[in-house]
């Protein structure tokens, strides 16, 4: 598996903003089979900071109407990276 279909993409919300702001915690939809390991790598390799933890979490789907029938979202996985002590943020997350 390529590191960038490891990471999928930042998720930037309102809580998103708070976690990273109180600490140096990114958070990253990822692939849906990466364990912490890789995850840990990709990010390490794509933005040359140095990781301490790696947390993940199965977002379920929600039920979504389609006019008369009604479906499913798919599951996601969610990854909360948290940076050492003194690493720098990414650039793409200095001013969001």
């Amino acid at each position: 598996m390529k590191l960038t279909d490891v990471i999928r993409r930042p998720l930037i919300t309102e809580k998103t903003t708070i976690i990273r702001e109180g600490g140096n915690t990114l958070v990253f939809q990822v692939a849906n089979d990466a364990n912490k390991i890789d995850i840990k790598k990709a990010v390490e390799d794509l933005f040359k900071v140095k990781v301490e933890s790696v947390r993940t979490m199965i977002v379920t789907g929600k039920f979504r109407r389609f006019g008369r029938g009604g479906g499913m979202r798919s599951d996601w996985k969610k990854a909360y990276v948290k940076l050492r002590e003194g690493e720098k943020l990414p650039d793409f997350l200095q001013g969001a």
